[in-house]
């Protein structure tokens, strides 16, 4: 997984979630942004988070206010994206199956 968020709070989210996987960090966005995935959010959305003590700025060390919508992809040596699916949806993440069939289709 990648995150925006300071190695910090991604350290605390993996142990208080008790995950088994390793968080990378993207400061600022930068790998966000070169594969198009970044959203800024508008000012009456961040009045919204900022009502419900979620401050982006805090999380992420920035003040950008930019999250990356969840993306999954397979890219080659080449750095050629041969598998991709995003969503603006963070409440839709593919399935890891679907991904492990696309890799087999690849290899095949």
């Amino acid at each position: 997984m990648v995150s925006p968020q300071t190695e910090e709070h991604s350290r605390t989210f993996v142990e208080r979630k008790n995950l088994d996987m390793e968080v990378l960090s993207d400061p600022g966005n930068q790998v966000a942004e070169k594969y198009g995935l970044a959203y800024t959010f508008p000012e009456d959305l961040k009045t919204v988070y900022l009502q419900f003590n979620i401050d982006l700025s805090k999380y992420n060390g920035d003040d950008q206010w930019k999250l990356p919508m969840p993306a999954r992809y397979i890219v080659d040596r080449d750095q050629t994206i041969r598998y991709a699916e995003v969503s603006p949806d963070y409440t839709a993440r593919p399935d890891p199956s679907h991904t492990i069939e696309a890799l087999k289709k690849m290899t095949s």
